[in-house]
Parts: C-alpha cells; sequence; structure tokens
C-alpha cells in the first residue's frame, strides 16, 4: 500500500488552542487494531475527536456509535459540540490508545518504535 504524508491544518481552531498540533495515532484498546490518523490542536486529553481533524481512513458512521472494525467494541459516540457547532466523537474513556505519529498513513504497527 501506498504511503500518504499529512500536513498540519492551518486554522482557526488551531490559533484558538495556542497554535501546538500534533499528529496522533488512535487505537481500540481491547484488540489494538488501528482507528484513525487524528491532528490533536492544543494540549489536554483526548476527549472528542473532531470529524474534520481525522485524517485518514474516513470513518463511517453507522448508527450514533463509532466502533471498532475488528473487534466490534463500541468506542465513543457520535454528537455536535455546540460551542463550535462542529460534528465530533465523544470517547469513552479508557476506548482508545494513542501514540504520537508523523502523519504517516497507513501508520506502523502498535508494537513498533514510531
Amino acid at each position: 500500500m501506498k504511503k500518504t504524508y499529512f500536513k498540519f491544518f492551518k486554522d482557526g481552531y488551531r490559533k484558538v488552542r495556542g497554535g501546538y498540533s500534533r499528529f496522533l495515532n488512535v487505537y481500540c484498546a481491547s484488540c489494538k487494531a488501528h482507528l484513525f490518523l487524528y491532528q490533536k490542536d492544543g494540549p489536554g486529553a483526548l476527549k472528542r475527536t473532531y470529524l474534520d481533524r481525522i485524517l485518514a481512513p474516513k470513518i463511517k458512521k453507522t448508527k450514533n456509535e463509532l466502533v471498532c472494525e475488528k473487534c466490534k467494541k463500541v468506542i465513543g459516540t457520535f454528537f455536535i459540540y455546540k460551542k463550535e457547532s462542529r460534528p465530533a466523537v465523544r470517547l469513552y474513556q479508557d476506548s482508545v490508545i494513542k501514540k504520537i505519529g508523523r502523519g504517516i498513513y497507513p501508520p506502523p504497527s502498535y508494537n513498533s518504535k514510531f
């Protein structure tokens, strides 16, 4: 599979959160399957993910829940973040594992160094 390299979005949302961004590879906590590549803006915990910041692969909205394709575990719930009127996913506590990435998709396996 050909690798895709992404660059950071530089928009108003990034500026509001201090201009600090990083790429995160998000994995399912139960089966370690890669869920998506995400651009996280600002410091703090990963409580929700905005759909416009999920870079690859584009997630499928089934019902009102985000489900792991491999183990079928429910990861989070789709909702509209009212402060910014943006569609997002509210992640359930301890449902995902995140690793800082380099903006490359597909990512290395979960157990690799990067």
